[in-house]
């Protein structure tokens, strides 16, 4: 089959002697600025010359100009294409041309008013010997092919179906499954039709900061340390954004501003320190909430891997005045390329939520919801959390046994029962930006927790670092320590 070719070709007024030079010189700067890819096929030239209206011989001599100075290659019975390798000018022009795109700003352009919007943690690939990033989960042991399965069997469905949008609040096979998991899992009582299925955590927080934010007027409550995406959304939506202390019980309610009319917390396990809110906070919470008319946001990114203690209720378990909104991901009980999270929302928000995803992308891919659904009904999410709980223990066990062996009275461990990272406070005046920087020239990756701050550059920033135990290996651990330790 011919391929697809949208490319306009403007040609010469009737006649012109410049017909060749035009027609190469147009296809030629396609290929320079990226409009005709490598490895792009392109259609034969008899098929060209017809749509064009000019004579194949014409057309056979821009080819082969383009041949021979190498931007098209021939593949005999194949047909021809862009090459793969280039001429050095169209490296070197691209090489300019992305530098210079890099030093300028474009005019039109509204600049993102996010403090330390670049000082976000980075989710890319790193050139990484020990890699402890935090909240990436490892996703060699997942079971693609079962997931492959469930795929191919939501398409057969699929397939068989009129053609028409699906449910902007989420397929309701996903909601019931859902609300069967976490009913199980974390004791959150709900039913499908309480949830909203988002593209994982992040959009959630951008919906519910559209719903519960008026520009400009309202103040959000967040932890002092907090995920940085979390904050962008809310100033996105013009929220006017507190920071609240927290300790060793969590978040500190009597901080909280009485003007605050939404509450951000990560009770079960605090981004980044991992520290559980305790029972009386979690109640003094929903206290704060009920008589301030206020709502709280409740981020239960990864509590499905517990290693130690008694789980705690979540506040949308203990809340009786509608007033919990309650966050679910599956970024990292599966992989986050999956994109899949869900809200479980009081019923007097419920339809602006369903409202606000609906106007934001309609609805969520089809099948990869169908998919999970699935995965879930039938007890393959269940087993692979049990399985990724015992790796993922013994990962945080050599960790904490290196902490202490090698880190006595340069690392001080955050407590923390569960979750896929352990944080540790740094002693002895060295800076964790610092460390991190070292750290980074020697090939092991971390961040340090003031990245999580309002302001990470202040000089009363928290002054430690954050291991995550999702992508390095058990028997790398000891040695990655060993040599953080030497670096300090």
């Amino acid at each position: 089959m011919e391929p697809l070719f949208e490319l306009a070709i403007r040609l010469p007024d009737s006649g012109s002697r410049d017909l060749l030079r035009e027609v190469h010189r147009q296809l030629r700067s396609a290929i320079l600025d990226g409009r005709l890819q490598p490895g792009a096929r392109l259609p034969a030239t008899r098929a060209l010359a017809l749509r064009l209206g000019i004579s194949r011989n014409t057309m056979l001599a821009a080819y082969d100009l383009l041949l021979s100075e190498g931007y098209l290659l021939a593949r005999p019975g194949a047909g021809t294409y862009v090459a793969d390798t280039l001429p050095q000018s169209r490296r070197g022009r691209t090489a300019r041309t992305a530098k210079g795109s890099a030093a300028r700003r474009d005019p039109r352009l509204v600049p993102l008013n996010v403090p330390g919007a670049d000082l976000a943690p980075t989710l890319q690939p790193q050139a990484s010997r020990d890699d402890f990033r935090v909240g990436l989960p490892d996703i060699a042991a997942f079971p693609f092919d079962i997931w492959r399965r469930l795929s191919d069997r939501a398409l057969r469905h699929l397939a068989r179906k009129p053609a028409d949008y699906a449910d902007p609040q989420g397929q309701a096979t996903l909601r019931e499954a859902i609300a069967r998991h976490v009913s199980f899992t974390r004791a959150v009582g709900c039913t499908a039709d309480d949830i909203v299925v988002t593209a994982g955590a992040q959009q959630a927080f951008g919906l519910l900061a559209r719903i519960l934010v008026v520009p400009g007027r309202t103040v959000v409550a967040v932890e002092e340390l907090f995920y940085p995406s979390l904050r962008e959304a809310l100033l996105a939506a013009g929220a006017k954004v507190v920071t609240v202390p927290t300790d060793t019980e969590g978040l500190c309610i009597d901080r909280i501003p009485p003007e605050a009319r939404v509450i951000c917390v990560t009770p079960s396990h605090q981004f980044p320190t991992g520290v559980a809110m305790s029972p009386q906070r979690r109640a003094a919470l929903l206290a704060f909430a009920r008589v301030r008319n206020a709502v709280v946001i409740e981020d239960d990114y990864d509590s499905e891997f517990r290693f130690a203690g008694r789980p705690l209720d979540a506040l949308q378990t203990l809340d009786r005045a509608e007033s919990v909104f309650y966050v679910g991901t599956f970024s990292k009980s599966l992989f986050p390329a999956l994109r899949l999270g869900f809200v479980v929302a009081p019923p007097w928000a419920r339809t602006a939520l369903v409202r606000a995803r609906e106007l934001a992308d309609w609805h969520g891919p089809v099948l990869g919801q169908e998919a999970l659904a699935a995965f879930i009904a039938e007890g393959h999410l269940a087993r692979h959390i049990r399985k990724m709980r015992k790796l993922y223990g013994a990962r945080r066990t050599a960790l904490i046994d290196a902490l202490a062996r090698h880190g006595e009275g340069r690392l001080e461990v955050i407590p923390s029962d569960a979750g896929l990272h352990l944080s540790a406070w740094l002693r002895g005046g060295t800076r964790a930006d610092t460390v991190v920087e070292r750290a980074a020239a020697a090939g092991i990756t971390l961040p340090p927790l003031s990245r999580f701050a309002l302001d990470p550059l202040a000089p009363d920033a928290p002054n430690g670092l954050a291991f995550g135990y999702g992508l390095i290996g058990e028997s790398q651990i000891d040695g990655a320590i060993r040599r953080l330790v030497a670096l300090l």
